[in-house]
């Protein structure tokens, strides 16, 4: 049984910007991946790697997504999601019955895409473990993932999704520069195109409520530039 930061996932997706968006999330995470621009490719890339799981887009050129869900299916049990922008419950239903064992769909963001693969590799007994903690510590700040609880210096501290997930991403990767374009793909998604600027005004709401004087942070710090980073 593979841990889940080993996993081998095939991404199968048309649009070469998402593709790589998708592919540079997953392998920060530690999975190795391949990707498929189409229905065929996918299949032969598919009988080639022997993925532990496939996220596949319904919308291919040629050969049809659902029918690559199909041919999957039969060969066995390897855990499909579908990755699509069609979001009406019944396309969701119809995914779901084509054999697929999740249905994200378009614009997602890098953890939730994530959360969903993890989610995913162990319900299917692909995947022993999550591949990382699920309660990360640094500094004043505690964060429980799973029960999506935070707290400074023990005192709970109330965080809504968006504020969560940023500070998750920072606490990930302590003491490492966490650019602007990264961490806007892994909370609002790899297609996001809206203000730029709803990153400062999420770090500036965590500020106010993780440090002792948000004007003079000691441990979400400005790379000037760049990006940002947490500081034990």
């Amino acid at each position: 049984m593979a841990a889940v930061a080993t996993a081998r996932i095939l991404i199968v997706e048309d649009e070469s910007t998402l593709a790589d968006a998708m592919r540079y999330g997953l392998e920060r995470e530690g999975f190795r991946c391949a990707v498929a621009g189409d229905g065929a490719v996918a299949l032969s890339r598919f009988e080639a790697d022997k993925p532990d799981l496939v996220l596949l887009d319904l919308m291919l050129p040629g050969l049809a997504g659902e029918d690559v869900c199909r041919a999957i299916r039969r060969s066995g049990s390897t855990p499909i999601i579908i990755v699509s922008a069609k979001t009406s419950e019944v396309d969701r239903v119809l995914g779901l019955e084509l054999g697929a064992d999740d249905y994200i769909t378009k614009p997602f963001s890098s953890r939730e895409l994530i959360a969903r693969v993890r989610t995913v590799l162990r319900r299917s007994g692909v995947a022993s473990d999550f591949g990382g903690p699920s309660v990360l510590e640094a500094g004043p700040v505690r964060l429980d993932i799973e029960k999506h609880e935070a707290s400074v210096n023990g005192v709970p501290v109330s965080l809504p999704p968006k504020e969560f997930m940023l500070l998750e991403c920072l606490m990930r990767r302590t003491g490492k520069l966490c650019t602007r374009e990264a961490l806007i793909g892994d909370v609002w998604g790899a297609d996001y195109f809206g203000d730029t600027r709803t990153l400062d005004v999420h770090v500036k709401r965590l500020r106010a409520k993780i440090e002792d004087d948000p004007r003079k942070p000691r441990y979400l710090r400005t790379i000037r530039g760049l990006g940002y980073k947490f500081e034990p």
